[in-house]
């Protein structure tokens, strides 16, 4: 993805001239700011470029440079301070990057003391790992992305659905904004949603945003960073993880200055309507250098494009959505940092954003309106302190979530009347965890405790519009206190092994409601459960470095209305567990080196599978399938042919089935001998992402770039057995965007889906209907956005 860049000139004209400059002393007065506009103005006077490819580096102060010097010396006044460095990819093209730590010499004796942290230089740490671990001695797949100032102003309202666009190792159904399942590197366990955990665990900085829910799809505007680490994370994370975990870092408040930010877009949707978005953020210190509150606010419209001319409506399938965040810091309380914040945000579907095969080009005729709504709320209070090199973080948290759900029923049972089927889910989660860390960032350790409570009401009805009839729901809560403990060892110098475990006592209730009470219809269950992890890291010397990691994860059972043709009210779907192995090669590190790549090979061991599925009648109920396999390769590159340009490209390529299907789910010879049956849902064979960002100074301090991608989506499945093995998938999609940023505002232009692409990215929007095995959900038209974004 791109990155922001500060580029301080582009006069590639002036080569002889720069050589010159490197060489021979030069007057200069800058005065001291920002790194990014320090070094822009260094380049602006020398007539070379200078690229800064790192937000945080930028932003660090810089004392300037006066007096006569040459370039070289120049550059080291200018970074005095930082730990950063100048690379010179020719005489009048530098790259300015975080400064390589030193590796350790190999005749040093083992007793010798080692260097301060407090020296050693800044580099790149993986916070999701919970103890600080360098990027590059992360011993598994983990993917990190910088969210810049201008790719915010224009994808924020998109939520998740912007980050899965920038990697295939991200995928989802597509039902729309809020209702979201979310897999991560093909752990896809259904194409639908009820009672079951997630199976990917996302989260706002250190704070749990879910557990038996879709993705809330939050606004990312004013986020700093996307975190994701390849699960299971069962270790670290518990249940809800095997997928692995999402982390969104928010910018903090700043304590020290007042900053401001807006930006508002507009697009129009061909075959649709207009779309708007706006949202502003706020820094305000209250007391300067220890107390700041940040406000962020945000709302916006989808336009819809799906037309129904039985009801004479168009673009019937737009969607609102509008909320904002608040953050509140306080700094040296007596060596402790408190953060309190809270959340709200709301998406409005007006209907469904399916269509039905064989109909014209994106129209719907239905009786009645599908809409869908996702109130979502969070608080939460964080403190940490350090004590010495051991550092305490201790997070509570509490959050609120309301799913309301309607669908077409028209024809359930045999009717031919307008049938209306709603579902209403309440979840409300109470998550707290306490650690400690410490350690270096290369041999770090960490340990915590956590404790969980969650609690899910569903409820349905089911009739005509104006009179429709309770019918059976279930109740289903989960608590847990678990421990956990995870440390990485040097073996040799070159090699680097890492453990943890953490047990978790858990206890999962579920009850049907709107029905009499009684034994039959309760479910009780404890259990004590271990989810260990091991590791190994190894870094020979050189560009190369590989990793083996072996994870497990899980997630607890629970209570399910059982399928309409069971005869049954209720069934227990028991607890699923997931083990994994991988491993990966890294070569060079794409913040730094002109040309990185990386590779990993992986197996996963899925055992008693919980899906959510739907019976013969159209009615969601939730079951164990089997044990599945999931092979997999997935890689990436990064290439800079140069300072101003940068190329990249990800592939996987996977294969699953389900190996040992549960009753019901097999497919079996003639004999009656269970064969291996058919893939998993949602999980695609293949996947691939390409990615171009160009940048160019035209003037001082007015910075031009552009950027393009294109993605494939391979085929994929909808669910299992003949009634849900349908095909969808298999299309290509191109996005282009430009944009001009003159400093304070900038103006952005961006094409999304170029070729109006019309592909079926899910084969399901009405579960009433899905025996038809008609059912398209197409891509979002060509839409052309234009949007303006400042700060202050």
């Amino acid at each position: 993805m791109r990155c922001i860049r500060w580029t301080a000139a582009a006069a590639s004209v002036a080569f002889a001239l720069g050589a010159a400059a490197a060489a021979h002393a030069q007057g200069w007065n800058i005065k001291p700011g920002r790194l990014g506009d320090v070094a822009g103005a260094l380049g602006a006077q020398a007539g070379i470029t200078i690229t800064i490819t790192d937000p945080d580096l930028a932003t660090r102060p810089s004392p300037g440079v006066r007096g006569d010097l040459p370039l070289r010396a120049a550059l080291a006044r200018v970074l005095h301070g930082i730990d950063a460095e100048a690379i010179f990819y020719d005489q009048a093209t530098i790259r300015i990057v975080w400064r390589r730590r030193q590796p350790r010499p190999s005749n040093r004796p083992p007793a010798a003391p080692v260097a301060p942290a407090a020296q050693e230089p800044t580099e790149i740490i993986v916070t999701a790992s919970k103890q600080n671990m360098l990027l590059d001695h992360y011993p598994g797949s983990v993917k990190f992305m910088e969210l810049e100032r201008g790719w915010l102003a224009g994808n924020a309202a998109a939520g998740t659905s912007a980050i899965i666009r920038l990697t295939p190792a991200l995928g989802s159904t597509n039902l729309g904004p809020g209702r979201e399942k979310i897999f991560i590197r093909g752990i896809a366990d259904s194409s639908f949603s009820g009672p079951t955990q997630a199976t990917a665990g996302q989260y706002l900085g250190d704070v749990r945003l879910n557990y038996n829910a879709p993705d809330p799809n939050l606004n990312l505007y004013d986020m700093k960073r996307v975190e994701i680490l390849v699960g299971p994370q069962g270790t670290l994370y518990g249940a809800s993880s095997l997928g692995g975990v999402i982390r969104l870092i928010p910018n903090l408040p700043d304590t020290n200055r007042i900053s401001a930010t807006a930006s508002a877009n507009t697009g129009f949707t061909q075959h649709g309507g207009i779309s708007q978005d706006g949202a502003a953020m706020l820094n305000l210190p209250v007391v300067d250098g220890r107390f700041a509150v940040r406000v962020v606010s945000f709302g916006g419209r989808a336009a819809g494009y799906i037309d129904s001319p039985a009801r004479g409506l168009r673009n019937i399938n737009g969607t609102t959505s509008y909320g904002g965040r608040l953050s509140l810091r306080a700094e040296d309380l007596d060596g402790w940092t408190i953060d309190l914040g809270s959340l709200l945000q709301h998406i409005v579907s007006d209907d469904g954003q399916y269509v039905l095969r064989g109909d014209p080009p994106l129209t719907r005729n239905t009786l009645i309106p599908q809409p869908f709504k996702n109130a979502y709320r969070l608080a939460y209070v964080s403190a940490r302190r350090k004590f010495g090199s051991i550092e305490l973080v201790t997070t509570t948290s509490l959050a609120r979530h309301k799913l309301t759900t309607v669908f077409d029923a028209t024809g359930y049972g045999g009717t031919t009347t307008p049938t209306r089927f709603e579902e209403n889910n309440d979840i409300k989660l109470f998550s707290h965890e306490t650690r400690l860390s410490g350690g270096s960032p290369r041999v770090p350790w960490v340990a915590g405790v956590t404790v969980l409570a969650n609690l899910s009401v569903l409820s349905r009805s089911l009739g005509p519009p104006q009179a429709p009839m309770q019918i059976t729901g279930v109740a289903n809560s989960q608590a847990e206190a678990g421990m956990f403990g995870q440390f990485s060892l040097p073996l040799t110098r070159t090699l680097t092994a890492m453990a943890g475990e953490r047990v978790t006592i858990a206890r999962s209730t579920g009850a049907l409601i709107d029905e009499p009470i009684d034994k039959s219809q309760k479910s009780s269950r404890s259990a004590t459960r271990f989810s260990g992890t091991l590791a190994l890291d190894w870094h020979p010397g050189g560009p190369l470095s590989a990793f083996f990691h072996y994870q497990q994860g899980y997630r607890a059972g629970g209570l399910a209305v059982a399928p309409s043709e069971s005869g049954l009210k209720s069934q227990r779907f028991v607890a699923d567990n997931l083990f994994m192995k991988e491993f990966g090669i890294r070569m060079g590190d794409a913040t730094r080196d002109r040309l990185s790549a990386r590779a990993t090979i992986f197996v996963a061991n899925w055992h008693n599978i919980q899906a959510d599925l739907i019976d013969s009648s159209g009615l969601p109920y939730t079951t164990n399938i089997g044990r599945g396999i999931i092979y997999g390769i997935d890689g990436e590159i990064s290439w800079h042919p140069s300072a101003a340009l940068a190329l990249s490209a990800a592939a996987f390529v996977n294969d699953s089935n389900l190996a040992d299907p549960a009753p019901g789910f097999a497919a079996s010879s003639g004999q009656g001998i269970k064969r291996i049956a058919r893939t998993l849902p949602n999980i695609a064979r293949n996947g691939a992402h390409f990615a171009m960002d160009w940048h160019k100074e035209i003037r001082p301090r007015t910075m031009l770039t552009a950027d393009a991608s294109l993605r494939f989506v391979g085929l994929s499945q909808l669910g299992l057995g003949p009634l849900l093995d349908i095909p969808q998938g298999s299309y290509v999609v191109a996005d282009a965007g430009a944009r001009i940023d003159f400093g304070r505002f900038a103006v952005s232009f961006k094409i999304d889906n170029i070729g109006n692409i019309q592909g079926n990215s899910f084969a399901y929007g009405n579960p009433f209907g899905v025996a038809r095995r008609d059912q398209i959900t197409p891509l979002r038209p060509r839409t052309f956005r234009l949007g303006l974004d400042v700060r202050f």
